[in-house]
C-alpha cells in the first residue's frame, strides 16, 4: 500500500494511493473510531489489519490533483538519521580516515518536517550554506527494544524519502549536527510511505537527487555501511522504538558541500529526490 497524508479544504486527513485517486481513511471506520493520523493507525495494529482486509475491493475517491501535501508521517519523537553512512560521501566531507566504525546518530526536530511541494525557507538570515541530502527514511511498525539484526527488519512499517537540508555552515559553528539540521522546513519528507511488501529487498533501491535538473546525487541502498537491519537494531539496543519512529539512513555522495568549489542552495532552486518503488519528493527554495 502507499500511504499519503495531505490538506482538501482546510480538513488534514491520509489515506491510501489506487492509481490518481485516493481512499480516504474515513471510508474504513466510523467517525469515532476513525484514526486522525497514520502515526495513530499504525500505533492500532488491530485498525491497520481491517483496512488491509477491505483495501482491495475500494476505488479512491479523491483525486490526487485536487489535495495539499502534508509531511508523509510525523513522528511522536524526533526524526533519527544516520551520519556518514555512504563511503564516498565520507570521503567527498573529508577522508577515509572519517569513516565510522560505529553508527553516527543525530536528530532532526520533527518541527521541521515538511511535505511534498512544500517550500523549503532559505534562511538567508542564519546560514549561507544551505545544502541538499537526499535519503532514504525507513517508518518502524512496531515497539522494539534490544532486538537483533536478523529480527529487525520485521519492526519496518514502509520507506518513504527525507531530504536532509543541512545549514552547512552553522554544523561548523556549532560543532554538532542538530541546529544545523532543524531549520524550519529543513526536513521534506514524502510524498508518500510505501510499506515494505511492496519493497522485499530496499538494498536494490536507487537513489537520485536533482537539483534544477541536473542530476548530483545518484546512489543505491547496497552501498550503505551499515545496512538497514543493523542501524535498527542498534538503535533499539537499551532504546526503545515506538510505532510511527521515522530513521533516515545516510545519503550518498554528491551534495553540495563535497563539490569543488562547493556549490550550495539558492533561492528559485528545486531539488527533487526519487526513488523507485517510492516516487519524487519534490521542494523548492524560497
Amino acid at each position: 500500500m502507499k500511504w499519503i497524508s495531505f490538506k482538501k479544504g482546510g480538513r488534514d486527513s491520509f489515506g491510501i494511493v489506487k492509481g490518481d485517486k485516493i481512499i480516504d481513511i474515513s471510508a474504513f471506520f466510523m467517525e469515532s473510531e476513525c484514526p486522525k493520523t497514520l502515526l495513530d493507525l499504525i500505533s492500532q495494529p488491530e485498525k491497520l489489519e481491517h483496512i488491509i482486509n477491505q483495501q482491495e475491493a475500494m476505488q479512491g475517491a479523491i483525486p490526487c490533483k485536487d489535495i495539499q501535501f502534508c509531511p508523509a508521517i510525523v513522528p511522536a519523537n524526533n526524526v533519527l538519521a544516520v551520519g556518514k553512512n555512504y563511503r564516498k560521501h565520507v570521503l567527498e566531507m573529508g577522508s577515509a580516515e572519517d569513516i565510522p566504525e560505529a553508527i553516527m546518530i543525530f536528530t532532526k526536530s520533527k518541527n521541521a518536517l515538511l511535505g511534498h511541494r512544500g517550500t523549503i525557507p532559505l534562511h538567508a538570515e542564519v546560514t549561507d550554506e544551505l545544502d541538499y541530502e537526499g535519503e532514504l527514511a525507513v517508518v518502524i511498525g512496531k515497539q522494539v527494544v534490544d532486538v537483533s539484526v536478523d529480527e529487525a527488519m520485521d519492526a519496518v512499517f514502509g520507506y518513504t524519502i527525507l531530504n536532509d537540508v543541512t545549514a552547512r555552515d552553522l554544523q561548523v559553528k556549532h560543532k554538532q549536527f542538530y541546529i544545523a539540521k532543524s531549520l524550519d522546513g529543513s526536513c521534506p519528507i514524502g510524498p508518500y510511505v510505501v510499506t515494505k511488501d511492496e519493497i522485499p529487498d530496499p538494498s536494490k533501491l536507487r537513489i537520485k537527487t536533482l537539483v534544477n535538473g541536473e542530476l548530483r546525487q545518484d546512489g543505491t541502498l547496497d552501498q550503505l555501511i551499515f545496512p538497514i537491519a543493523t542501524i535498527i537494531s542498534e538503535l533499539s539496543k537499551g532504546h526503545t522504538l515506538m510505532p510511527g519512529d521515522v530513521i533516515a539512513t545516510g545519503t550518498p555522495d554528491g551534495v553540495g558541500k563535497g563539490m569543488k568549489p562547493p556549490r550550495f542552495l539558492n533561492a528559485g532552486d528545486t531539488v527533487t529526490i526519487t526513488i523507485e518503488g517510492i516516487g519524487t519528493l519534490e521542494n523548492q527554495v524560497m
